[in-house]
């Protein structure tokens, strides 16, 4: 059956997104899994004239936010325990630069950071997220640029002894817009 196949083929975009979703590595490959099983078991509900792509998608975003919901009815230690943590930091400089990047992405609130992964990371098309998130294309192009605008913002405020930062001030976009 082509679906199947075509649902492996989109396994790294699902890896993607559920990164996107839960900012932990540790949960993404539980996320991708949790993704497959309800969608395969469920494959006889998916219609092939629909994007099999936004399927899946929703219903790893449904899933997320039901673990969401079921996590704060019990939480079992704290968020920032020391095992989550690295040992040993990176030291290459592309390695530090795309970890400021994605942690200035992880700050965004989630309906940004959303669109920003989906339509950028991972290449859907502004009609595709629209249709996804349930929005208007406007609405998507719009959250995207907000989203870009909040992105260099943070990452220029963050940047250490940058001598170009003081020379041309940039206007402070608000995290609430």
């Amino acid at each position: 059956m082509s679906t199947k196949n075509d649902i492996v083929d989109l396994i790294p975009a699902l890896r993607s997104y559920a990164w996107a979703l839960t900012r932990r590595h540790e949960d993404v490959d539980d996320l991708v899994q949790d993704t497959l099983v309800k969608a395969i078991g469920k494959i006889d509900s998916f219609r092939p004239e629909t994007n099999l792509r936004a399927w899946l998608m929703t219903i790893m975003r449904n899933t997320f936010l039901n673990n969401i919901a079921r996590s704060k009815r019990s939480t079992t230690g704290k968020e920032d325990c020391v095992s989550a943590t690295m040992s040993t930091p990176a030291t290459q400089e592309w390695w530090v630069r795309g970890g400021e990047l994605m942690q200035a992405v992880e700050r965004l609130p989630r309906h940004y950071r959303e669109i920003l992964i989906v339509v950028v990371m991972l290449g859907e098309s502004y009609k595709g997220a629209a249709e996804f998130f349930g929005v208007e294309m406007g609405t998507v192009k719009s959250r995207l640029n907000r989203a870009r605008a909040m992105v260099v913002a943070d990452l220029e405020s963050r940047a250490p002894n940058d001598p170009l930062a003081d020379e041309e001030p940039q206007l402070a976009i608000s995290r609430a817009s």
